[in-house]
């Protein structure tokens, strides 16, 4: 093939064959089929075994798919579009070179170029940008539970199987964006695919709000999720100190009356029963001193 190309591309000097393909890129989805257009401009009718239709990475050069001859020549095909692609066989006659390219992969992603040969020759290269949507994005908040204003609290967002890698935007409840204290990170899987980790690290208020952002720039979407954080409320933290004070307040000077009237009911207590046995010693002592009385007497 590479010395058939060489003849190519030797007559292309006095090509006049006119070969289009797109001038923008071509947006394929990870995992799906992708029609890469070609088309050329056959002055009249012609036989299939005049015409010779290669496609090949701009880049390196290495074969995608190779038909002349009147048939398919895959022999010197890339081992990484082995039973992927194929030629719309039956408009071949009408100008149409297109490629059809199956489930495609991360690595596919580049520039193509279609090479028609009929009587003379001509090119024209393609990009393709291959491009996967993210999972909607799930925030958590860490600490959940027992937050004061004030408080440190990281704002974890995360996405999965996306690709190129996602635009990461932190926003606060009126729209800001925020920029600081935000950590991003985003991973590559065997597949291409990447994970998206952003850590947002703010100081809690009362009710406040954020939303994590996530911007697909080839697919030209975006998706967000919004958290709130509860629990908290301006207000609530001084009031319930000051109920608590009050109360505490209340109940100390409840303790110290219920003391003090403790206090004198124990001691008015205490001199009753000291009258008391007062009292009931000078009715011994009276009755005494009547025995006493009534004795003398007698004698």
């Amino acid at each position: 093939m590479a010395q058939l190309l060489a003849v190519l591309l030797a007559l292309g000097a006095v090509a006049t064959l006119n070969v289009q393909v797109p001038e923008q890129p071509v947006v394929a989805l990870f995992g799906q089929d992708v029609t890469l257009n070609c088309s050329f401009d056959p002055t009249g009718p012609f036989n299939l075994s005049d015409l010779s239709v290669f496609w090949q990475l701009t880049d390196t050069m290495r074969s995608v798919h190779g038909f002349w001859s009147g048939r398919n020549q895959l022999a010197e095909q890339a081992e990484g579009f082995a039973n992927r692609t194929s030629l719309f066989l039956s408009q071949l006659g009408s100008g149409n070179a297109s490629l059809l390219l199956r489930n495609v992969h991360i690595a596919d992603e580049g520039a193509f170029t279609c090479f028609v040969r009929l009587n003379t020759y001509s090119s024209a290269a393609l990009v393709l940008q291959v491009a996967a949507p993210y999972t909607k994005p799930h925030v958590t908040v860490t600490p959940e539970a027992n937050l004061r204003p004030g408080d440190e609290v990281s704002l974890t967002c995360v996405a999965y199987g996306g690709f190129p890698e996602a635009q990461v935007l932190w926003q606060d409840g009126d729209g800001r964006n925020l920029t600081d204290n935000v950590i991003t990170s985003q991973v590559a899987n065997e597949e291409g695919l990447f994970s998206m980790r952003s850590i947002l690290t703010v100081e809690a208020e009362p009710s406040s709000t954020y939303s994590c952002r996530l911007r697909n720039l080839v697919l030209g979407e975006e998706t967000h999720t919004s958290v709130t954080i509860i629990g908290l409320s301006s207000a609530f933290p001084p009031v319930a100190l000051w109920v608590t004070v009050g109360l505490a307040v209340c109940l100390l000077a409840l303790l110290i009356a219920l003391a003090i009237v403790c206090h004198r009911k124990i001691k008015e207590s205490c001199k009753e029963a000291d009258m008391a046995e007062e009292g009931k010693e000078l009715d011994e002592e009276s009755k005494t001193a009547m025995t006493q009385l009534k004795d003398t007497e007698k004698s």
